[in-house]
């Protein structure tokens, strides 16, 4: 619903729970709208009274999934400049029209979930033998960068998962927490931009995970996916998010009811929790397109980026009524940002009305850099195993 939460409060015990969190809409407003309301209500009770079935994680690089309305295509590999435009020519000359799709790079991996349709009867593909070459030539795509991981093939497992869901878990398997720095590729910066988290045990009961980092949206879903998919439980915490940072904290047990206990598994934690934070974080310069959808736009138009140096690190594709609005964050291929005048050269190609610059992350505040401490919000309130005298209390401004 692009609700962005600013405060949360998490606690359960005993098999109850009692979360709050303080919301408002894209542009900072309380939301007064009563049908808006009652759609959030009811929405929240309809997915608590749902059992929702865990999926694993599966190591596939290349899996695809034929639905009713698409054919679901999942990509996984290592990052590469000019990668997404090779996907995509590989696509439309197999005359596959993606309608949607949303591509992640982080840490020198690439993960992507695609919706295509079949060109001429508009309609998920079903040919199993069209499937399997499409399967067979993305393969031949992924291994050009010499990766043995990228030559997996798996079909995906029947049921529909949300996407951005399924990119963590693509991410996750594809170990892309473990730090790589190439040459000649500028590494993530260090110091304030970078998460802070730490990890702290508490009288055996739980492990602490304090966090602090830039806010952005969908951040605390971001984490709260990651921890599900190591098979932790949040029993309690709080989320306080200011102007530009953000500060999480989380009472945390393993699925078997312990704390971490060992010093590999906590700073397994910490890596792919600074993950969860950095995948989605957005790199480089914005560039919105929006103009009639066809098949090949999406080909054309990364085969363009390709042509002018661009590196694509992040990218959200949609299509309704015949025209596409894609999102690309974009850099040069060492990382640095754009060149303006490499940006006017593109947008003359492809049309100023078409592409717009919206915002250049590069020059987004940094931190102000202090010394992480273990500060709980909770204070000593979860040394106790019970918690009967806890109140939580709601302010309507």
């Amino acid at each position: 619903m692009n609700l962005t939460i600013t405060k949360a409060y998490i606690s359960s015990d005993g098999g109850w729970f009692m979360d709050v969190f303080n919301v408002v809409d894209n542009d900072g407003n309380k939301i007064r709208d009563k049908e808006v309301m009652d759609y959030i209500q009811s929405s929240v009770l309809q997915r608590i009274e749902t059992s929702a079935g865990f999926v694993p994680s599966r190591r596939g690089s290349v899996g695809v999934m034929p639905a009713e309305e698409h054919t679901s295509i999942e990509l996984a590999g290592t990052d590469r400049p000019g990668l997404l435009s090779e996907v995509c020519a590989v696509l439309a000359d197999l005359h596959c029209n993606v309608v949607n799709a949303e591509i992640w790079t982080h840490n020198a991996r690439a993960a992507a979930v695609v919706h295509v349709t079949d060109d001429s009867m508009s309609c998920a593909i079903s040919d199993p033998k069209r499937l399997s070459m499409i399967k067979e030539l993305l393969c031949n795509v992924l291994k050009g960068s010499d990766d043995l991981k990228t030559a997996k093939t798996t079909l995906s497992a029947p049921g529909v998962m949300h996407r951005e869901r399924r990119l963590h878990q693509i991410m996750f398997a594809d170990r892309d927490y473990e730090r790589v720095e190439k040459a000649g590729v500028r590494a993530v910066e260090e110091g304030s931009s970078r998460p802070q988290v730490t990890l702290l045990n508490i009288e055996k009961d739980y492990t602490v995970v304090t966090m602090r980092s830039k806010d952005r949206p969908k951040l605390l879903f971001d984490i709260v996916c990651t921890l599900t998919d190591m098979q932790y439980v949040v029993f309690h915490g709080m989320v306080n998010t200011g102007r530009i940072e953000a500060y999480q904290e989380f009472y945390i047990r393993h699925v078997d009811g312990l704390p971490i206990s060992s010093e590999a598994e906590r700073v397994r934690v910490i890596q792919c929790l600074e993950a969860a934070i950095e995948r989605r974080a957005s790199e480089g310069l914005e560039l919105e397109l929006c103009t009639d959808d066809r098949l090949g736009l999406l080909s054309d138009i990364t085969r363009i980026f390709r042509e002018n140096s661009l590196c694509i690190r992040r990218a959200l594709i949609s299509t309704k009524g015949g025209k596409a609005k894609d999102t690309f964050y974009v850099t040069d291929v060492t990382g640095n940002p754009v060149d303006p005048k490499i940006i006017d050269s593109i947008r003359a190609q492809i049309g100023h009305t078409a592409l717009q610059v919206k915002c250049n992350s590069s020059l987004a505040p940094k931190l102000p850099h202090q010394e992480t401490t273990m500060g709980h919000f909770f204070g000593n309130l979860f040394k106790a195993r019970t918690f009967q005298n806890f109140k939580l209390i709601r302010s309507y401004s």
